[in-house]
């Protein structure tokens, strides 16, 4: 298995829907029909044992043939020329972090399994059971890390400007700690 994450999909853009957008994760019974029932903003992927389609789209919309599994949403973007959509796959066994960093765009997560929380300077959220998602907007440091007391498994979309990187690593901010407090409790007997 590769490491805690991995890039699964990548997809470039010139424009997105109209008003407010929404990241759609579907399951499908084959790579054919999630293919078949895409959009220019949608990508396919295989993942957890399942064929999945992710679609960046209006909340109303829904793929044919699958099983819409998510709607994650409303995904706080600025305008760009061109966008790019990456879609990265993880496990983290509880206490995993992945290391400090911020993106040029908002970050949406997507737990298949397992807790979640989100520490960034403006405070914590914490999301639990299957399922589970969060969001971030562009710009401020953070540490994500697995609670609770099974693996997380789940998608991350990272939306950004097409210019530049997705992803930077950063020093410039240090977490206070409330999630490994949260994991602490959570391992209790």
């Amino acid at each position: 298995m590769p490491g805690p994450a991995c890039l699964l999909a990548r997809r470039q853009f010139t424009s997105l829907p109209a008003g407010k957008v929404y990241w759609h994760l579907d399951r499908f019974p084959t790579k054919a029909s999630a293919e078949r029932a895409g959009t220019p903003t949608s990508v396919v992927a295989e993942a957890f044992g399942s064929i999945w389609l992710f679609t960046i789209e209006k909340a109303g919309w829904r793929a044919r043939g699958g099983e819409h599994v998510s709607i994650v949403g409303p995904l706080p973007i600025t305008r760009a020329s061109t966008y790019a959509a990456e879609y990265l796959r993880s496990v983290f066994e509880p206490g995993t972090t992945a290391p400090l960093h911020v993106h040029s765009g908002p970050e949406a997560f997507f737990a298949v399994e397992g807790d979640t929380c989100l520490e960034t300077p403006d405070g914590v959220q914490i999301a639990r059971h299957a399922g589970n998602s969060l969001i971030i907007r562009a710009g401020p440091p953070m540490l994500l890390m697995a609670i609770g007391k099974v693996p997380r498994k789940g998608f991350a979309l990272i939306l950004h400007n097409a210019d530049q990187p997705a992803t930077t690593l950063t020093h410039a901010w240090h977490a206070d700690g409330r999630c490994a407090q949260q994991l602490s409790v959570d391992q209790t007997p």
